[in-house]
Parts: structure tokens; C-alpha cells; sequence
């Protein structure tokens, strides 16, 4: 699917702006090399999905600054318009390393690795988080609600409550990567070639005068499969109703009965039962209504005869970890390897690669190490000098790539609640330079203040 944001060099923080200016006017242009990563996992989250990078490449792709461009800066800065001239014709250059969307991450690792002129790494840097953590932290809720669901298929209905409609887009294509079996969103589904899924509001059958009009009406207008929305009124006489016509009209093949409310694993039972003593077996259940995946897992344990869950509003915005901890910082500059060693944040210097091993036993080290026996590299170039040097990501191989990373991961880390974070370690060489510019750091900037050097 193209980038549906119309996002440019302006969609940027102001800071990012001035320290481009200042590089400029230092002559501090050699390549610098930013790291993307996640510092914590969020509660609940015994691992992340890589998602947002597609989205990056598009936009750095199409990076160039232009004269509105410097126009927009110089009014945010209160500045003539001709100071602002050395970022006019700026495009990026850059390479860029990344995990491929759909792998496993965990904390601590880089998701993405910017190599550029510093001014044009610094510039990039608020669109890359914005996209890197919305879609990884939405991808990972997906990701979970299938594993919640166990086989039964999850469909997406969230595009209504996003956070904009470009939100609702990428929700879309996030979900079918991570497993949903369709979504609601017509637009996505005919960008991403998904099933399009829906049924009928309660304003439908409010319409009519009674449920059993509503529901003939219905079927009449939509040939094959239908499903009917039981819950507006009363379950029972929704059911029933739905019954009626579901016979009268010879359409049981292939339909289903919607709850949208209530206990939904109770009521569950009941619509089952009431659809089997009326001989039909085959019509499905599908609920909805504040779904995620720890609802869905509750259902699921409890063993309610549900045949298709649709989750929307608490997945699309991922709401019970909206926000990741992730950062963006320098690790090398003109070739000197860089660190930041603030309480709580500090960094680890240098170009790096994660390298895997089985169960997703994870080491951090630097990007010019040997590919350790029995391990496979994370990162790959996928952006060479500004341009494309890797094809876009099908979503059918970004879905198997997760599938695969999922069966690899330790059953603790899948847990839906309480889950245990498999934790990456960090190579020997990459402890090392920790270590060494630690050390230079401590003689070169905090030895004068009295510190120990």
C-alpha cells in the first residue's frame, strides 16, 4: 500500500531544524549513524513486532527540501527566509539498516539504523519514531490478539475510534500482517487486497419495525452468506428472529449471528443453543464490543462456542500500551563511536547487528562482527544513498516471517497476561567499546569537573 500520509520535510520537531542550521554552519557534515530502539518493553508485552518501516523508507525516499519548505521553517523560527537557504535542495542520501517488518524485537535492540550526513540524519529523526513506535506498538497488540484467539479467526473493525484516518490504514495492513482474517476499512481492503468483513448496525434493525423485517430486508439486498446483528432489543428474540429468516430465505450456508454486548460468553452459550435446537448447526457466532486480547483470551479459556472475534477500538489504538519507550540517538559520528551515559539512558556506541539464535536468544553486538556460528542476522539494508535497494515487504512474507518468529519464541514470552520478556545480551566486542568510550568520555569531559577519571 503507497504512504497514505502527505508528511514532508517539515513534519519535524523545531530542535531537529536548529541543530540541522548549526551543522551546516559548523561544517559538521560526515556521516553520522542514529539507532532505533525500544529501551522497555511496556507492561503486559512479552515482545514487539517490527512494523513502520515500509513507511520510513517511503518517506526518506521522497525526502527533499524545498523552497516552501525553508519558507515553513523560517516563519517557525521568526527568521528571514535567506538564512534558511543552506537546507533549501537538501534530499536524503543515506542508507539505511532495519529489521524487516514482521520479525520479533525485543528491548534494548535496534529496530532501525539511520547512516547519513548528520544535518540529514538529524532531520528524519521525528518521523522515524512517529512511525517506527505507533506501528510497532500497534502490530504487537495484533500480533497478541491472535495468539488470545488460538486458530479462530480475528477480524479488524477499528478504523471508527483511530486516531485519524491514516491511523485506521495502517491499522488495517498492521493486523493482516500479525494474522486477522479481514477488516471493515474498504479502503484498506482494496489497497492491501484484504477480505473486506462487516455486518450491520443497530441503527439497521432500529429502522425497521421489528427484527425479522430487518433481517429480511437485509438478506434481500446482500446475496450469499449474511450475518445479523441479534443483540439491539434481546438476544432471544434476536435469535429467533434470525432463524426465521435464515430458513425462510434457505441462506444458512456460510452466515452468522452478531453480539455486540453484554456477557458475551454467556450469551454465547445460549444463541449456540438456540441455533442448534432450531437445526442450524453451521451458522457462526461473532462477537464484538470492547474486544483485545485479554478478552478474547478469557473467552476463549472459558470455552465459549464462538466461532469469530471482531476487535476494534482497544486494538486499533492500542490501548492499554499506546506509547512505546523509544529512542533515537546518535551512536557514531565522522567515525568516531559515540555514547550517552544520562542516569537511566544511557546508549551503546557504534553501527550494530542483532544476531539470533534459536529461541530468539538474542546478542546485541556491532555491525562489522562475524555472524556467529549457528545465528542470523536482524538488520538488513534496505535504503542505499537515498534509494531503494531492497523490494517492498509483501505482506504475505512479512506475515510468515512472524508466524515463524512466533513459533520461536518461548511460551512465556506469548503469554497474554503476565508474559515473560526473553532478554537480549550484548557481545563481548560491543561491551568492550562500551567500555573504552566510557572511559575517553570520562577523561575528555567529566575528569575537568572533578569527576574520576
Amino acid at each position: 500500500m503507497p504512504e497514505p500520509t502527505t508528511a514532508g520535510p517539515t513534519t519535524t520537531d523545531l530542535y531537529e531544524v536548529t541543530m540541522a542550521l548549526s551543522y551546516l554552519r559548523e561544517g559538521m557534515t560526515g556521516p553520522a549513524t542514529f539507532s532505533c530502539f525500544v529501551r522497555e518493553l511496556p507492561a503486559e508485552r512479552g515482545f514487539l513486532v517490527a512494523a513502520g518501516v515500509e513507511s520510513v523508507l517511503d518517506f526518506l525516499c521522497r525526502f527533499r527540501i524545498g523552497p516552501q519548505d525553508v519558507e515553513v521553517f523560517a516563519q517557525a523560527l521568526r527568521r528571514p527566509t535567506a538564512e534558511l537557504a543552506p537546507l533549501l535542495g537538501m534530499r536524503f542520501a543515506g542508507e539505511v539498516r532495519a529489521v524487516p517488518e514482521g520479525r520479533v524485537v525485543l528491548a534494548g535492540e535496534p529496530l532501525l539504523e539511520v547512516t547519513a550526513p548528520l544535518p540529514q540524519a538529524q532531520l528524519v529523526e521525528t518521523f522515524v519514531l512517529n512511525q517506527l513506535s505507533h506501528q510497532t506498538a500497534v502490530a504487537s497488540k495484533c500480533a497478541r490478539c491472535v495468539l488470545a484467539a488460538r486458530g479462530r479467526p480475528v477480524v479488524d473493525f477499528s478504523l471508527r475510534r483511530t486516531h485519524g484516518t491514516e491511523a485506521g490504514l495502517r491499522t488495517a495492513r498492521l493486523a493482516a500482517m500479525a494474522g486477522f482474517a479481514g477488516t471493515s476499512n474498504v479502503a484498506a481492503a482494496h489497497a492491501e487486497r484484504l477480505p473486506a468483513v462487516g455486518t450491520m448496525a443497530h441503527s439497521y434493525v432500529e429502522a425497521f419495525e421489528d427484527e425479522e423485517t430487518a433481517f429480511t430486508a437485509f438478506a434481500r439486498a446482500h446475496p450469499g452468506p449474511v450475518t445479523f446483528l441479534v443483540d439491539t432489543y434481546d438476544v432471544d428474540s434476536g435469535v429467533a428472529a434470525a432463524a426465521r429468516v435464515l430458513h425462510a430465505l434457505d441462506r444458512a450456508e456460510g452466515s452468522a449471528i452478531r453480539l455486540d454486548s453484554g456477557d458475551l460468553g454467556a450469551l454465547a452459550v445460549r444463541a449456540r443453543a438456540m441455533l442448534d435446537r432450531a437445526e442450524l448447526p453451521g451458522v457462526r457466532i461473532v462477537v464484538s464490543g470492547g474486544l483485545d486480547e485479554f478478552a478474547v483470551d478469557d473467552l476463549v479459556r472459558s470455552g465459549a462456542p464462538i466461532d469469530v472475534f471482531a476487535v476494534g477500538t482497544r486494538v486499533g489504538v492500542s490501548a492499554d500500551a499506546p506509547y512505546l519507550d523509544s529512542a533515537y540517538k546518535l551512536v557514531a559520528y565522522d567515525g568516531r563511536p559515540v555514547m550517552k551515559l544520562s542516569s537511566a539512558k544511557v546508549t551503546a556506541p557504534g553501527r550494530k547487528q542483532v544476531f539470533r539464535h534459536r529461541g530468539c536468544q538474542d546478542v546485541i553486538g556491532l555491525a562489522e562482527e562475524p555472524v556467529p556460528a549457528g545465528s542470523v542476522p536482524l538488520l538488513e539494508t534496505l535504503l542505499r544513498e537515498g534509494v531503494r535497494c531492497a523490494p517492498r515487504t509483501p505482506l504475505a512474507e512479512a506475515r510468515a516471517r512472524l508466524t515463524a518468529d512466533l513459533a520461536e519464541l518461548p511460551a512465556a514470552a506469548r503469554a497474554i497476561r503476565s508474559p515473560v520478556p526473553v532478554t537480549a545480551s550484548v557481545s563481548a566486542p560491543l561491551a568492550a567499546l562500551a567500555a573504552d568510550v566510557r572511559r575517553r568520555i570520562e577523561r575528555a569531559v567529566l575528569a575537568p569537573y572533578g569527576h574520576p577519571a
